[in-house]
């Protein structure tokens, strides 16, 4: 019955704009019995100038309120593992303080959105061990104290997708996967503005895709899986078993301290023309081809965005992949997806949070 608005997408500061560009549309369509239903959804969206977004971490919980994409406000504190509830008070005074800070009240909240690092179920239930949170009702012991205003919780690596697919690498395409490639690979996918989790919110697990056997076991338990080959951790693993074994700059840049070997180094090795980390880097490479053909071949994305701390090395990630990609898939003279480096590092889960 309505054209297709998106409204995430079109509230913007030149949304009364838009709003008459939509009214005359339907004048001209002939819906005027339903004119009246729109005015009222534009006049109620626009009276919610702001969202706040709340990324939880194992170290801090960073909040930030956000206008037409941007963090116009921060505030973190430290997170206090133990208790459910002391987590939920923690993050209604959050939430009051950065509006205090602010001079906003709530009733200018269109949404606070949360991040998670855990498993979030279709009817908002959480799970996260490391924060001692089993199956806990965040969003409903929230919405007693913002009675008014959205509550909304995602995982973390969901909600950074959003917040590529919205305001960054991903933003103009319909289909996006972002990973993120850090001390696993997390990922998300975000197809026509909606999040895809799967029907028991454990979807978009794509770290653990198994792409080959590897020579240790995930935490997971299975063996193969997608971040055993190409996280930072694995990075690392396979370069302290090589160093062990050869000479290697490594060596000399980790102070022969191999728990001390990043992959940062790895890759700065690998500038230098070190052996060892030619090997290691192009391992990675050539499991990171495998694991996004896996992806392009079930689900065939307009773009697939690389993030994590391990992208910072996006010069050596992007050379030639395209190519290793292709040679993975059935079909190797079709167009695939572009592939591109996230935009967003310590944003990612405000910007995305807000979203939800």
């Amino acid at each position: 019955m309505y054209p297709n608005l998106r409204p995430r997408r079109v509230i913007s500061n030149e949304s009364r704009l838009l709003f008459i560009v939509f009214k005359i549309e339907l004048i001209e369509q002939g819906i005027k019995q339903d004119l009246y239903i729109f005015i009222d959804f534009w006049q109620r969206e626009l009276k919610f100038m702001y969202k706040i977004g709340i990324d939880i971490g194992g170290m801090s919980i960073k909040a930030g309120i956000v206008k037409d994409g941007e963090i116009i406000s921060r505030l973190t504190i430290e997170t206090k593992i133990g208790s459910s509830d002391i987590l939920i008070k923690d993050i209604e005074n959050l939430v009051n303080d950065i509006l205090k800070q602010e001079k906003i009240d709530i009733s200018k909240i269109q949404t606070i959105g949360i991040g998670v690092p855990g498993v979030v179920t279709k009817d908002n239930k959480v799970t996260c061990v490391n924060l001692g949170l089993i199956n806990e009702p965040i969003v409903e012991k929230l919405e007693n104290t913002f009675k008014n205003t959205k509550i909304a919780v995602g995982n973390d690596a969901n909600v950074a997708a959003l917040a590529e697919y919205y305001y960054g690498s991903m933003k103009g395409y319909d289909s996006g996967v972002m990973i993120t490639l850090g001390t696993g690979i997390g990922g998300g996918i975000v197809i026509n503005d909606k999040l895809i989790t799967g029907a028991n919110g454990i979807g978009a697990e794509i770290g653990h895709i198994v792409i080959g056997e590897n020579y240790y076991d995930c935490n997971c338990g299975n063996n193969g899986c997608f971040e055993t080959f190409c996280s930072a951790s694995a990075i690392i693993n396979y370069a302290k078993k090589l160093v062990k074994e050869n000479d290697s700059l490594i060596k000399d840049m980790c102070d022969s301290n191999l728990e001390n070997i990043t992959a940062k180094m790895v890759f700065d090795a690998y500038r230098e023309n070190d052996e060892v980390a030619k090997l290691v880097v192009e391992r990675f490479r050539k499991y990171l081809a495998i694991g996004l053909a896996n992806i392009i071949n079930f689900i065939d994305p307009d773009v697939i965005s690389i993030g994590g701390g391990v992208s910072n090395a996006n010069d050596l990630i992007l050379d030639g992949l395209t190519d290793k990609v292709k040679n993975h898939l059935p079909f190797k003279e079709s167009n695939i997806c572009e592939i591109v480096i996230a935009k967003f590092k310590n944003d990612a889960g405000i910007l995305g949070a807000s979203s939800l």
